[in-house]
């Protein structure tokens, strides 16, 4: 009798033995942006960035594991002066980011928002010459539920007689339905991808043994929290689709640049920053139990780029296309009398300074508008000093790819704009500094404008929604009710970052050129130009104060320890009555900067 449990330990033994199993590894990128080279294109400098490091990664794992797919979640062909120079200057040769994508052996990409952005023409040529599908469910063509690009991958993988069916799902933001440019969407529909994603996961799960969401877009609430991180647009519902969508096992995530690697649920959820810096490894185990493979084992991590030297035979394969690039980004394009520089980000969202001022003005000028308002887009960006200005220079200011739009608002409009940017301050221990929400889990810098064409001041002390103190246009109260022309980016224009109050408003004009190539063409055309700061606006603290009985503007200047001119600079109205009534409300203001 004691040999029976002896046996049955054998056999059972055996059985695990004998048992099939499949390792899988997916390596994940995203919001490549055009990189290809380690390269800062602002500096001409070294990165730990790109493709070709990208490539070095891959081919590692894959001489690791055959059974290694590469997937990528949108953001590819758009984004640096190497894949601008390809867009608008030279595409003598086929998309070069694609080429780069082919050699490294990708499995598939999802469609991002800036695959639009160069136009149709340019996005078919890329969907052509790539050796791997882009996939998209939930953008169709106008008017029927046919997906413009397909919608999902099923691949096989063989191993020791055995196979494993893995379904990749694409899906993608529509933010681009929003702030995309209309002549590159037109004929297009952008369904929600929560909708679809209920569609088409069910009956994916019947056909494959793997099921990957590849999603470009990210997360509006906290993974761990459930707490809101964003407003609700629609921009990011990864998290809606993990409450509401079972059967995911994978979900690739990307578009917000974050830098995230959980197990969520029991989905395994990576993102992977962006330009190629990081990219996200996912390792599956998975045995063969009643005829069915189950996945036994997971994990996630993201590998930083940096550890990997660039691939050599990629360089070589793209390397007169680099040199090219090189040669035309180093062109002097004009002559610089004045600092066009930001040496402090956050001093130059405290007061009005050179750079701003100069896109602010390149904007009105190409327009024939008269009111403006732009962001500096990164921390990275700074500008340049007195002397020459090359091309490098100037597309450093501006390395996104979105065009101006005129569009017609209400003083009311303007007024909840720029309470919108004031929420990005805190006042602690009496110090202005930036919320920490606007710097992480990502620094989000292009949320701030500043504007030109109005004067304004913003008291960073106030309560959020009451730290406008003033907005004046000529001089004169700006009036709520009456409508403005002001030019803007696409991206803002379509209420991007937050700002609801410009969606839906009359667009009057289109200028459908890049921002960064209009400014190159402002300065090739007049060669020198001069920096000049007019000071129209300033954020600092202060409140209203009310003037009581008998209190002269010399009594409220020595309560409030200030001078009765720094008064009447903030109430300009004052100089045209002879005396104060009681009642009369006072701008006390004083800027952080002075």
């Amino acid at each position: 009798m004691r040999r029976l449990p002896s046996l049955i330990f054998i056999i059972f033994f055996s059985t695990l033995v004998l048992a099939s199993s499949f390792q899988l590894t997916i390596l994940h990128t995203s919001d490549i942006h055009g990189n290809v080279f380690p390269i800062d294109y602002a500096t001409g400098e070294f990165a730990d960035v790109g493709l070709a490091k990208v490539s070095s990664f891959v081919n590692l794992m894959k001489s690791k594991n055959s059974n290694t797919i590469v997937i990528d979640t949108g953001d590819l062909i758009q984004g640096t002066p190497f894949s601008y120079y390809f867009a608008r200057v030279d595409d003598s040769t086929a998309n070069p980011v694609i080429r780069a994508m082919n050699i490294i052996g990708f499995t598939a990409s999802t469609i991002g928002s800036h695959e639009f952005s160069y136009g149709p023409k340019l996005l078919e040529e890329a969907v052509y010459c790539a050796e791997f599908p882009f996939l998209c469910a939930n953008i169709v063509f106008e008017g029927s539920e046919d997906p413009v690009f397909p919608p999902y991958e099923i691949l096989t993988l063989e191993s020791d007689d055995e196979n494993l069916r893995i379904a990749i799902l694409g899906l993608t933001s529509t933010i681009i339905k929003k702030w995309g440019d209309p002549e590159h969407i037109a004929g297009l529909s952008f369904l929600d991808p929560v909708c679809v994603a209920e569609k088409y996961l069910p009956l994916l799960r019947e056909e494959a043994d793997v099921l990957i969401l590849a999603y470009y877009g990210g997360f509006e609430r906290d993974l761990s929290t459930g707490e809101p991180t964003e407003d609700f647009s629609g921009e990011n519902v990864g998290y809606e689709i993990l409450e509401r969508v079972d059967g995911i096992d994978v979900m690739l995530t990307g578009h917000q640049h974050r830098t995230i690697s959980e197990i969520v649920d029991g989905v395994v959820v990576s993102q992977p920053s962006s330009r190629g810096s990081f990219v996200g490894r996912v390792e599956l185990g998975l045995e063969k139990r009643d005829g069915r493979w189950q996945i036994v084992d997971k994990s996630v991590n993201l590998v930083s780029m940096a550890a990997y030297d660039a691939d050599k035979a990629l360089l070589e394969i793209l390397g007169d296309f680099e040199n090219r690039v090189q040669s035309w980004l180093d062109q002097r394009a004009g002559f610089s009398i004045g600092d066009f520089y930001i040496g402090d980000h956050l001093e130059a969202r405290l007061r009005d300074n050179a750079l701003i001022e100069f896109i602010n003005r390149v904007q009105m000028e190409a327009t024939g508008v008269s009111i403006s308002c732009a962001s500096i887009l990164t921390e990275e960006i700074t500008g340049w000093k007195t002397g020459p200005i090359t091309i490098r220079d100037i597309i450093s200011v501006y390395p996104h790819s979105n065009t101006l739009k005129v569009l017609q608002v209400s003083g009311a409009d303007i007024k909840a704009a720029l309470e919108k940017s004031a929420e990005c301050f805190t006042y602690i221990d009496n110090e202005i500094a930036l919320k920490e929400s606007k710097l992480t889990p990502e620094p989000i810098h292009c949320d701030y404008d500043m504007w030109e064409g109005i004067e304004y001041i913003i008291a960073a002390d106030r309560p959020v929604g009451e730290r406008v103190l003033s907005i004046r246009r000529n001089g004169k109260p700006l009036e709520m009710n009456e409508t403005y022309e002001v030019v803007l980016n696409s991206y803002r224009a379509g209420g991007g970052g937050g700002y609801p109050m410009f969606e839906g408003r009359p667009v009057q004009k289109e200028i459908m050129l890049d921002i960064s190539e209009i400014m190159t063409d402002y300065v090739l055309h007049r060669y020198v130009i001069n920096a000049t700061v007019d000071n129209n606006w300033s954020v600092g603290t202060g409140f209203i104060h009310t003037i009581g009985w008998n209190e002269t503007l010399r009594s409220i200047a020595e309560m409030y320890g200030i001078s009765t001119s720094e008064i009447m600079e903030y109430n300009p109205d004052l100089t045209r009555v002879r005396s104060i009534p009681t009642g009369t409300e006072l701008i006390i203001y004083r800027p952080a900067i002075p």
